[in-house]
């Protein structure tokens, strides 16, 4: 039975559910339930040792070892035992929960299983649903971890899918995970490839588990013998369940998932990790933690996690983004690269001297950045906006070194056949592949979109820079757009001058300073007072000169005030200007259709 046939098979007791469930509460019973049996099965061939050493009275470390895993259960019952005994099912059950290890009933305890426990039977179908169930033959020798967790990962999908109102919050589309694991582990190939390698993996915003075991499967499939410890964080309760009962499934150590909200509570202090991914929510304010947060960036700096500064509080992305930063391994233990989305806002959001500025500014003045990908509108379940997919590293190789490169992806879409939510577009395994041959070659390139006579859009041809683009067919033409580029890391900088004009008297005259510094001085006009951004590239002086003189010759730039600010201006650099048609072809065009509608009346009036 292969793992969609299993989900399939599994999902099926959703029929008993029908009626007394919405379809969006259908998770709640299936997902623990899944895991119950599962569970039941792997501790089956060890359950009467486990049963022993407790009779013995010996603490859980013996359990575990008795279990054979990393976990256990002292109660004398199981599924089984259980669907002998109806008239008490709900109580035996509630009991056989109880027996696990702490680690495991924390798990039952956030999806508060509980009270589903009880709304079952209240419902007359706890007995069904428990015999159903125990029908389901998941044990290890049957079903193993791969296969059971790639049709766990079907059930959290299907159950995401149908709840379509939240499904954002805890989800995020599979081919975006792929995209991003992808080019995360495209220039470690050839490590990754060795037998025997061991690498960390790290996401702070978990929800359910599902990049880190996107990237469990790449690395699995490339190479079979490695291993990949995973570690996570997620605050809400119903998404942390479902990650630690994935990850329990899958054999994982659990212990590394922990919940609660990782801008104020760190569950992972002063560990570092090879890889690194976050999909923080989209421009969600941080009020509630910004007394921890504040605290800590005044009190440590940059010993702390928020060193560089802090963004406004009406959105915490940069935030996420700061706190990967803390946790990346130092390069020379091997260095570290993370991937996280972010949406337009934290590119170019505050200017000089801001908390976002000062942010960008540090990671670019510290050549932490690698690439910056535009992904397609209308991606995620709960949001239509642009976003972007940013892969930061502190191993950059050679031909990297003090460069970022954009790739706009945005026309890498297909639509879906059914939306979900405000998801109207994916990405197909050719846009994820062309994307990463893009990142892996280190290239720039453009996108030929070649059009027919009639201008229908009949292919698309990735250029590559020094190749020719494709030719166009009779009447037709070639429109070339910027789809990948590489920029200096200085580009996105720029110094913002406070330009002054002096206060003058009735005459015309300037007024002069009479005290201090200011002795002699022309006094500055504040209601003259202006800004102008220069280019990091370009020396001041001779931009004020060239810019502002000819224009106002009394000006002066008060240098005390000068800031230095980063923005990445993501669209400006892949714009292409379309000249509007000639005239005459628009004129006649209008006449063409004006003598059309005048015939048509001619024709009404006869």
């Amino acid at each position: 039975m292969n793992h969609q046939t299993l989900s399939n098979f599994i999902w099926s007791v959703a029929d008993l559910l029908r009626g007394d469930y919405k379809q969006s509460e259908y998770g709640r019973v299936i997902l623990p339930f899944t895991v119950l049996r599962r569970l039941d099965s792997v501790l089956a061939p060890t359950k009467a040792a486990v049963l022993k050493e407790a009779e013995a009275g010996r603490a859980d470390p013996f359990l575990i070892r008795a279990a054979g895993q990393g976990f256990f259960n002292c109660s004398p019952l199981d599924l089984g035992k259980l669907i002998g005994d109806q008239d008490n099912i709900g109580t035996n059950l509630l009991s056989y929960i109880q027996g696990f290890s702490p680690e495991v009933r924390d798990i039952f305890e956030q999806f508060e299983f509980a009270a589903q426990i009880d709304r079952l039977a209240k419902n007359g179908l706890l007995y069904q649903v428990t015999e159903r169930f125990a029908g389901i033959d998941l044990h290890p020798d049957r079903v193993d971890n791969t296969q059971m967790g790639l049709a766990f990962e079907e059930l959290i999908r299907k159950f995401a899918e149908i709840s379509n109102e939240t499904a954002g919050e805890h989800f995020t589309p599979r081919e975006v995970i792929r995209l991003m694991v992808n080019l995360l582990f495209v220039e470690d190939d050839d490590v990754l490839s060795k037998p025997g390698v061991v690498r960390s993996i790290y996401d702070p915003t978990a929800g359910t588990g599902g990049m880190l075991s996107v990237a469990e499967e790449y690395l699995r499939e490339h190479n079979p013998h490695a291993q990949l410890t995973m570690s996570g964080q997620e605050l809400n309760p119903e998404s942390y369940a479902i990650c630690k009962a994935d990850m329990l499934i899958k054999g994982q150590d659990i212990a590394r998932i922990v919940q609660g909200n990782t801008l104020s509570d760190d569950g992972h202090p002063a560990q570092t990790f090879d890889y690194m991914l976050s999909n923080p929510p989209f421009g969600v304010e941080w009020k509630k933690v910004e007394k921890a947060v504040r605290g800590e960036h005044e009190r440590q700096g940059f010993n702390g996690r928020f060193g560089p500064g802090l963004p406004r509080v009406s959105d915490g992305s940069l935030l996420f983004l700061m706190h990967l930063l803390a946790k990346m391994r130092p390069w020379t233990e091997g260095g570290c690269r993370f991937g996280i989305v972010l949406n337009g806002s934290p590119l170019f959001t505050g200017g000089a001297g801001s908390g976002e500025s000062e942010i960008r500014r540090y990671v670019l003045e510290n050549d932490l950045v690698e690439a910056i990908i535009a992904l397609p509108t209308d991606m995620f379940y709960n949001t239509g906006i642009s976003t972007y997919v940013w892969i930061l590293s502190n191993k950059k190789p050679q031909a990297r070194t003090g460069k970022v490169q954009l790739i706009d992806a945005s026309s890498f879409w297909q639509k879906m056949r059914k939306s979900l939510g405000s998801k109207r577009k994916q990405m197909r395994d050719d846009h994820i592949a062309d994307v990463t041959q893009l990142f892996g070659e280190f290239v720039e390139a453009q996108l030929a979109t070649v059009l027919d006579a009639a201008g229908k859009d009949v292919s698309r041809v990735i250029v590559r820079a020094g190749e020719a683009p494709p030719s166009a067919p009779d009447g037709g033409k070639v429109k070339l757009a910027p789809l990948s580029r590489i920029f200096a890391n200085e580009a996105f900088g720029y110094r913002t001058i406070t330009v002054e004009r002096p206060v003058v008297d009735d005459h015309g005259k300037p007024v002069l300073g009479q005290k201090g510094k200011a002795k002699g001085k022309p006094q500055a006009d504040s209601a003259l007072r202006d800004t102008e951004n220069v280019p990091l590239a370009e020396d001041v002086d001779a931009y004020f000169a060239r810019e502002l003189l000819p224009h106002a010759a009394d000006a002066w730039i008060d240098h005390d005030k000068t800031k230095v600010g980063y923005e990445i201006p993501f669209n400006r650099h892949f714009y292409v200007f379309e000249p509007p048609r000639p005239l005459a072809e628009i004129d006649a065009e209008l006449a063409g259709v004006t003598a059309r509608i005048q015939k048509m009346l001619t024709e009404l009036a006869a």
